[in-house]
């Protein structure tokens, strides 16, 4: 299935929160606005998702994902300074987690929106 699309409305969504927010906001004030700006433009939007951590098939632990867009996409949400390499990490280990094909880390930084898109090879 093509995600490109998807990922691109969702981007744009972020861009638009961000522009009229501008920096400086707590994460939690930027997922409810990218929340209804999603909502907005008719994708099925969860937050705050709890999703279960499996090992040779027992429940080793759980956390919750910021937003499930779709049951595809997973959006981990930032507003630190810049992204970092643990911050991608992390969103790899919840799309191995959840099974889910595509993740978007979204950072609404000090300066810009960073974007890293991460694709889950089966």
């Amino acid at each position: 299935m093509e995600y490109a699309g998807l990922t691109e409305r969702i981007i744009g969504c972020a861009y638009h929160v961000y522009n009229t927010l501008g920096s400086g906001f707590l994460e939690s004030i930027y997922e409810k606005c990218l929340i209804i700006e999603i909502q907005k433009i008719g994708l099925l939007v969860e937050s705050q998702k709890a999703i279960k951590v499996y090992y040779c098939d027992q429940v080793v632990g759980s956390f919750f994902a910021d937003i499930v867009v779709d049951n595809m996409i997973i959006v981990e949400l930032k507003a630190v300074r810049t992204l970092t390499s643990a911050h991608e990490v992390q969103l790899v280990n919840y799309l191995t987690a959840t099974r889910l094909p595509v993740g978007l880390l979204i950072n609404f930084g000090e300066s810009k929106v960073e974007i890293k898109r991460k694709l889950l090879s089966f």
